[in-house]
């Protein structure tokens, strides 16, 4: 009986597995493959009257810029349960989550984003431990010079597009457009 750990990294090579197009993290004892996958990201657009919620950063990366309150989600976790939850620690803002606003695709950092458009159930916010600061801007008054992802852009958009529709069909990046930063970030 073999004594080494099948999931020891030292046991995996990286390599292309029978039937497959890519490289792949293969255990050379068993032929376990590891698949590396996208990580998945849920936030949201928040608004209350008319103006909506942002956080300043406080943790890399892009500290110091404004962002919508969005993380990753956790295993076990239903989306619109993490977007809520991630709401609420870097915010501490409690939502009616109303529908999916967009689903955006940036391979650059092999991430998966849902960002929904939801109401805040009170004005009341206030810095979690990743945020600086939060603020409700109106929607005329977001600091677009200072937003810290091309994402937030984009959902901001969309959240302008449907704001005054009840349903609508959920959104996706901008043509052509990859989440790439400014200057290559």
């Amino acid at each position: 009986m073999s004594t080494t750990n099948p999931y020891d990294p030292a046991n995996f090579t990286r390599r292309v597995p029978d039937g497959d197009d890519r490289e792949r993290l293969v255990c050379d004892d068993c032929g376990f493959i590891q698949y590396e996958n996208p990580k998945i990201v849920v936030g949201t657009v928040a608004y209350w009257e008319d103006r909506i919620l942002l956080c300043r950063r406080a943790i890399e990366p892009r500290s110091g810029y404004w962002t919508l309150p969005a993380g990753y989600l956790e295993l076990g976790e239903d989306a619109e349960a993490g977007a809520l939850r991630e709401a609420w620690e870097e915010a501490r803002a409690q939502l009616a989550i109303e529908q999916l606003l967009a689903v955006y695709s940036i391979p650059r950092i092999s991430q998966v984003q849902l960002i929904y458009r939801a109401r805040l159930t009170s004005p009341e916010v206030a810095a979690g431990p990743e945020s600086r600061e939060v603020e409700l801007f109106p929607a005329d008054a977001v600091p677009v010079e200072e937003i810290a992802f091309p994402s937030v852009h984009w959902a901001l958009g969309h959240f302008r597009e449907t704001r005054a529709q009840p349903v609508f069909a959920p959104r996706s990046n901008p043509d052509g457009a990859t989440g790439n930063l400014p200057g290559g970030l």
